[in-house]
């Protein structure tokens, strides 16, 4: 009897399993083979929600390091930027900022990069 239980409950955590599996799909990763986490933002005016384009999307891995170019928005205010394998420290540190000056710079740290589609609101300068 007791091996009728194990079979039962073995064929119900398999079958739970798959039925997980068959409802959500196998987990992705976050990264690609070259270690890169491909991140799309899209950066809009606070005041309108406009897309705003020309915004340049700046990353360090580090927090003392220099900003690089990761990317600029494009007409629809996104943009596509490819975040670097970070294991065990803090970041990415991103800075967005408008080579126009019309909307005030902004700085963020990326905690979670399953979250693959963020918008970032910018303020209008003068405000």
């Amino acid at each position: 009897m007791k091996w009728l239980h194990h079979l039962l409950k073995g064929a119900s955590l398999s079958t739970a399993l798959f039925v997980f599996q068959a409802c959500y799909g196998v987990p992705q990763p976050l990264y690609d083979e070259d270690g890169m986490a491909p991140m799309h933002f899209s950066c809009i005016s606070s005041e309108t929600g406009a897309p705003l384009e020309g915004i340049q999307v700046r990353g360090k891995e580090w927090k003392d390091g220099d900003y690089r170019l990761l990317g600029v928005t494009d007409a629809e205010g996104k943009c596509k930027v490819e975040i670097p394998y970070l294991r065990n420290r803090p970041g990415p540190y991103l800075h967005f900022e408008d080579a126009a000056g019309h909307h005030i710079a902004k700085d963020t740290t990326l905690t979670d990069l399953r979250d693959r589609d963020i918008v970032i609101k910018m303020i209008p300068a003068g405000q």
